[in-house]
């Protein structure tokens, strides 16, 4: 092959480069919505409810529905407070067993007859105390990957660092019981179109995120910023910065109780100059990609 052919051939295999790249970055910019806003048909959709709570649908029009605590959350939009108002919901994610997170998830599971995956512990002891059927009380464990709505779509359970006590109201007593929450988790959930979400519910800084961000690389991570209970701003921001280096990152688990003090303006401030790009939505606000 000559000079000029070879030359010829390298300026084409840039220029299809280029133009995949171009494309990719594209179709992952995100369009955020508040919520009174109006906009395009998403291929990613995430929707916050306040605290944890997440509605996402995935490109191929499922729905997960991740720490639904809803109806009790004074942050979730009056809106959302009519479980209907969800729509259709195809699975529900739950980090842990405190009832910030666990929520409406038992009554959701049981209304629409769809599973409830979360910690070991947590589900054998929901299902012990008659709070899920055992059909829809599905247990995994840190590092186990399903794939509950088809091949396509891998969710995956990571380590969090916190606990996980599980509150329950006796029937018979109408008194507080505390019984076996399981271990805190967060989870990995990667999409048809191999975008993946790094949900790290209720946790304090530990050096294994740095081993989530190398191997799992998720592209968006949703992070607990309130302090108190879970990582603060600057801890947040450091996880972020030198750990995960994801593409977006939305902070949430802030401002819903008086104790969570952290702030969206805070972690910025902390996390300084860096690629990852902030998602800045309030509680009813959509983030599409």
């Amino acid at each position: 092959m000559n000079l000029g052919v070879r030359v010829k051939s390298y300026f084409w295999v840039c220029l299809m480069i280029m133009g995949v790249q171009g494309l990719t970055h594209a179709e992952m910019t995100p369009v955020i919505r508040q919520p009174d806003g109006t906009g395009a048909v998403p291929k990613v959709e995430l929707l916050w409810l306040g605290q944890s709570a997440i509605r996402l649908t995935t490109p191929g029009g499922k729905v997960i529905l991740i720490d639904p605590f809803i109806t009790q959350n004074p942050k979730t939009p009056e809106k959302y407070k009519d479980l209907d108002a969800l729509g259709k919901v195809d699975l529900i994610l739950v980090t842990h067993a405190h009832m910030d997170h666990l929520g409406d998830g038992p009554a959701l599971a049981k209304k629409l007859h769809i599973p409830l995956i979360g910690p070991a512990g947590m589900n054998q002891s929901l299902v012990a105390l008659g709070v899920l059927p055992s059909d829809l009380a599905v247990m995994m464990n840190k590092s186990g990957t399903v794939s509950p709505l088809g091949p396509n779509i891998h969710i995956t359970m990571v380590h969090a660092e916190h606990s996980s006590e599980l509150d329950w109201v006796n029937p018979e007593t109408g008194k507080h019981e505390t019984h076996v929450g399981g271990e805190p988790v967060g989870f990995v959930i990667e999409l048809e179109n191999g975008f993946k979400i790094y949900d790290m519910g209720d946790t304090g800084l530990f050096s294994d995120m740095k081993f989530i961000g190398d191997y799992y690389r998720p592209d968006l991570v949703l992070i607990p910023i309130g302090g108190h209970f879970t990582m603060g701003p600057t801890d947040a921001a450091y996880a972020i910065r030198y750990w995960l280096r994801p593409r977006f990152v939305l902070p949430f688990h802030y401002g819903t109780f008086p104790l969570l003090t952290g702030t969206p303006e805070e972690f910025e401030k902390a996390l300084g100059p860096i690629r990852t790009k902030v998602l800045e939505l309030k509680p009813g606000g959509t983030v599409t990609f």
